[in-house]
């Protein structure tokens, strides 16, 4: 950090060099297994429209980008599927006998079904979304998740005014009435009255935290996660570098400088940054020349990651996918079977790149508006985490040269809008290969492909 700090100069920064950079990737590389040695229940906490859902959601997203195999049981789901009569707010009040028992039976059949399908192999973390508003149901979960089945169990509780947000005035008033239902029984999370549970509590989507025992690698990496989201309005920009002067040769990885239409898309990118009037905007790039050079023109403040730099091609860095196939062919056929996992030779592999870029997600997921300028497979990670891609789709999503990617998160999810400055480049998407029963056939492009 300190180096990047020196380089910093009157708000100029100075692109790295062959001295001061390393060109190999970080000595610890990720494999996609987190040594889940027990299965994982997470139970949400809350009363209604507290955020329970978005963060539950977004917590799964998280674990399934990281490779811990992770799924969202929705307790309402279970209710619509056993009944109607619960759009009515009486049907969640406490003395209605005939639907606490239905709702009970529903909690019990969404939590057999996490426990088959953790039991199963097929799953690592299941995630329980439910208001599990009352001691007994808490006792009910534990009894259930680590007294019969021997799995680990963590309650998060979660604390927000989201409903407020609501404008339809007859669903509001009804739903302000199941609120009111809920809180007549609710029971908050007291570490002096349930000493045997271990949870954190989420006070106004992370002002403030508090974490009671909590146990091993997994809790310790949902804490860490769950610490750093907020629910502030935001849009993340991201872009690629200039069309560069390797890409115009169809040669990946290397460090060029940008072609002639690249500093071109310097230009452009400056003035619709500087049109959209962003408040608070932060940029970052990683640590290579093409894109420190795309940003040089924006008008905010900038920081350098190493983390953003490109997935290094080890041997086959800066060489055509034509000259990797004639050289290298056994390595070529064996990236093009499995191109998340594979690792180019003394370099890395998708797999890894997932892994070093868990703390610029981390960081992301703490700022407001932001512009980050990288490279393909880089982006193609960071969109496989915003857009809940699995590692089949994610090293061939198309992020094409000289386009804008803007991110704005919604309710569950993000939305995501792509601007096309009017600036050509060459086109460099490979598609993913046909394979064929025992056999692959590579798709030809006509362009100069490059990763």
């Amino acid at each position: 950090m300190s180096k990047m700090t020196d380089r910093k100069t009157e708000g100029h920064y100075t692109p790295p060099t062959s001295d001061t950079i390393q060109t190999k990737p970080f000595p610890i590389r990720g494999e996609r297994e987190n040594f889940v040695n027990k299965p994982h229940v997470i139970a949400m906490v809350g009363l209604p429209a507290r955020g329970k859902t978005y963060i539950s959601k977004k917590l799964c997203r998280y674990l399934n980008w990281i490779g811990i195999n992770t799924k969202v049981f929705n307790l309402g789901e279970y209710r619509r599927h056993a009944t109607t009569a619960y759009k009515c707010h009486d049907f969640f009040r406490p003395d209605n006998i005939k639907a606490m028992a239905i709702r009970t039976q529903c909690a019990v059949d969404a939590l057999n079904d996490v426990c088959q399908w953790l039991e199963s192999g097929d799953g690592e973390v299941a995630v329980f979304d439910a208001t599990n508003s009352t001691t007994e149901r808490r006792q009910m979960i534990h009894d259930i998740v680590v007294e019969k089945m021997g799995f680990k169990l963590f309650f998060v509780k979660v604390s927000s005014p989201d409903y407020a947000n609501m404008n339809k005035e007859e669903v509001l008033e009804d739903f302000m009435l199941r609120i009111e239902h809920y809180q007549e029984k609710y029971e908050a999370l007291d570490e002096s009255k349930e000493p045997n549970l271990s949870f954190m509590k989420i006070y106004n989507t992370g002002e403030k935290v508090l974490v009671y025992k909590h146990e091993g690698h997994i809790q310790s990496r949902i804490v860490y996660y769950l610490m750093n989201i907020h629910i502030v309005p935001r849009t993340i920009y991201l872009t690629r570098h200039g069309e560069s002067m390797m890409n115009l040769e169809g040669r990946i990885g290397g460090d060029p400088d940008l072609s002639d239409r690249g500093r071109q898309y310097v230009k452009a990118l400056a003035e619709y940054i500087d049109e959209q009037d962003i408040q608070n905007l932060r940029v970052w790039t990683s640590w290579l020349k093409r894109t420190i050079q795309t940003a040089a023109d924006v008008n905010a403040p900038q920081e350098r990651w190493k983390a953003l730099n490109e997935i290094d091609a080890g041997i086959c860095e800066e060489m055509t996918y034509e000259e990797i196939s004639s050289k290298y062919p056994t390595d070529f056929a064996a990236r093009d079977q499995n191109k998340f996992s594979y690792r180019y030779p003394r370099g890395e592999s998708y797999e890894d790149l997932v892994a070093r870029l868990e703390p610029v997600i981390m960081e992301l997921e703490r700022q407001g508006n932001v512009l980050v300028v990288t490279h393909q497979a880089v982006l193609r990670c960071l969109l496989a985490y915003f857009l809940d891609k699995n590692s089949d789709e994610l090293p061939y999503l198309q992020v094409p040269l000289h386009t804008i990617l803007k991110l704005t998160p919604v309710a569950y999810g993000c939305k995501v809008e792509r601007i096309r400055l009017p600036i050509d480049a060459v086109d460099t998407h490979r598609p993913k290969p046909k394979v064929e029963a025992n056999s692959y056939e590579i798709v030809k492009t006509n362009d100069n492909s490059v990763d």
